[in-house]
Formats: C-alpha cells, structure tokens, sequence
C-alpha cells in the first residue's frame, strides 16, 4: 500500500522515536517484546504517538472516533450516565479523553438534564492531549470548566461513572505465535539495521499462563493483552459504588481466536490508511489490537465487578435512545437532517461501527 508521505519534520521526529526503540533494543540485549515496543512508539515521553503534538483525531488525523463522528454519541451516552448518577450519586472519570469532544458533550447534555456531577475527571497521560482537551472545554463550556480536572493516575477510591472509549485497545499487547512444537513469543530486534521480528521462548510467567489456556491452530499469531485485565482489576479496586462503561472493536474469546484470524488483529492508522506494519513511521502512526472481551469479563469478576451488558454498539446506543436524539430534528430539514442520519448509520450500521465495536458494562 502507498502511504501518504509526511513531512520532512514529522519524518525527522520518526527518525528519533526510531532510534529511541534501536537504544532500548540495544540495551535489553537485542530483543524486546512487542508489548515494550508499543509502549515506546506510543507513549514515550516526548516522543511516543500519544505524547507528540500532531493532530491525530478527526479528518486532519489519522482515524475518527465515535465523538467525532457525531454529538449525538455523547448525548446518547449521557442517558445512561445521568441514570446512575442520579441513582448512586458520586462523579465522572473519562479514561483517555482524546480530543475531549465526548466530554464537551457529556457535560453539554447533562447540564440540560440537570444531572451534572460536582466533577468531571479525566485521566491523561498524554500532555499535548490534555491541554487540546482544556482548550476545546474552555472555548465551548467554559462555565462549565471549573468542574473538570486532570489526573495523572487513578484515584486510590472513586463512586460515579469511570468511562473509556476506545480505550483498551491502544494499551500494550504481546504478540504469541503457537506452533506444533509449543508456544513463542514475537518480538522486535535490529536486522541489517532495521526493526524486524524474531520469536524467542516467553520467559513472562504471567504471559505463558495466559497462552497456554488457549489452543489455536498450528502457525497461529495472535495478541494477548495483559495490561487491559491489569486495568481493569485497578478499576475494581478503585470502584466503591457505581458503573464503567468501555466502548470498543473487539470479540468474545471464541470469535477472538477464530481459526480464520490466524494472524491475529494488529492493526495501524496512518492518515485514514489502515495497515498492519506497525515498524512503519514509529511515533507518528497508531498502532491497536481488538479487545479480547472474555478476558475483560472474567478479570472483572475477579476484581468484584459485576457484568452486567454486554452487547454491540449499535443496540447500546439505540437503546439509549439515539433514534429518539435524531428525531428531534425534523426530517423535512434536509442540511440538518440528513448529515445526522448518515451519522447514525455510521455509528449504527453492521457494515460500519455498528457490529464491530462492543461496549461492556460493569457494576459494584
């Protein structure tokens, strides 16, 4: 595939992301798991994918999420947000906020409702990020900016709504190639002096146990997430009383691990180009894995969650009522009308977000 070309400064800046990884490499003694270097292109201060300043949400990014697609994703969100705050009472934590669009229209929405928390939290690592975050919130509510603050790390306790859209799958994944002769780990060193892969023995206990509960076919590649069930059991020892709610593209195990899906989901998002070559350009493009949500679900129980929806995005949002969001504008209004149906269909449809992404509900 021939990918758009970016500009001398973006291909000086992968240049040293690049050999930020090389250094790292070097220093582990020529090899490093997949999950590390993902961790570096991604989130390396200063220089990872998340903590530079490119734009990377929207048409002028590299791919769209739901928030961008639409405000009535965060209007219809709000519905069920509201509900239980109203019910157990306590506030909002948005887990990787973005570009900060679903917090404009959390806090838009539950300001008409009258079901505003006394705060909105959000939890940023990203620098650059964050203060997008607080320009958009300061430009579009700023009366409403005194009740948002930004955590580097998850409070010790917390009772409300802890939130995530497409959250999971950009943390680390290990990538694990099964064959007849047992199970590898895939992994990243330095070959005629460039990124390349090599599997080794997988020498992470943690990492092996999760493997071997799995039998794929021979010559199967797949991704095993250890860092989002590690997530989760921090969100069921924060959680006292309320829901979390996390949106994203992703299978229960079986679909997961389906015979078809041999070479598993890695996938990159460079300019609305999507690869699977996650050495091209580090640090300026995406790189995220589908969400296993067996693992999610059974860590959660684990953690003293209780699962209580599972199911894809389109029944989610219809049942939170976006249907009855776009009826209020009337139909015979088509500049108004007919750009918010092609966004329903987009975040609705089997052929779109519709099917592929799911949202898992917990509860304590």
């Amino acid at each position: 595939m021939q990918l758009p070309q970016p500009a001398a400064e973006a291909l000086a800046h992968s240049e040293r992301v690049r050999q930020h990884i090389v250094r790292e490499i070097e220093s582990a003694g020529g090899w490093i798991d997949f999950a590390r270097y993902m961790e570096l292109a991604m989130y390396a201060p200063g220089l990872g994918y998340y903590s530079a300043g490119a734009d990377k949400f929207g048409a002028g990014g590299d791919f769209v999420t739901a928030p961008e697609i639409s405000p009535l994703f965060g209007r219809s969100l709000a519905r069920p947000v509201a509900e239980v705050l109203r019910a157990m009472g306590g506030d909002i934590l948005e887990v990787g906020a973005g570009s900060g669009k679903l917090a404009l229209q959390l806090l838009s929405e539950l300001r008409k409702a009258e079901a505003l928390p006394d705060h909105y939290y959000i939890l940023e690592l990203s620098a650059d990020l964050r203060q997008r975050q607080q320009a958009l919130l300061r430009e579009r509510v700023p009366g409403l900016c005194e009740r948002v603050q930004w955590l580097d790390v998850l409070p010790q306790s917390f009772s409300g709504v802890v939130l995530g859209n497409e959250v999971l799958d950009a943390m680390p994944v290990h990538l694990v190639h099964w064959q007849r002769g047992g199970m590898r780990e895939r992994g990243v060193v330095i070959r005629d002096r460039v990124l390349a892969w090599e599997d080794r023995a997988i020498v992470n206990e943690a990492l092996q146990q999760v493997a071997a509960r799995h039998a794929p076919e021979d010559d199967y590649l797949s991704e095993i997430s250890l860092a989002a069930p590690a997530f989760i059991r921090s969100v069921g020892g924060m959680l006292r009383k309320g829901r979390a709610i996390f949106i994203d593209y992703g299978f229960l195990r079986e679909e997961f691990y389906h015979p078809q899906r041999n070479r598993g989901t890695l996938m990159c998002h460079y300019r609305h180009y999507a690869h699977d070559n996650p050495f091209h350009l580090p640090g300026l493009q995406d790189i995220t894995a589908h969400v296993d949500f067996s693992a999610i679900g059974d860590t959660a129980r684990e953690s003293g969650l209780e699962v209580v929806r599972y199911s894809t995005q389109a029944r989610f949002l219809i049942d939170c009522g976006i249907t009855d969001l776009l009826a209020e504008t009337d139909p015979q209004h088509a500049a108004a009308y007919l750009p918010l149906a092609n966004q329903v269909q987009r975040l609705t449809s089997p052929a779109e977000m519709g099917e592929l992404f799911k949202v898992i509900v917990l509860e304590k």
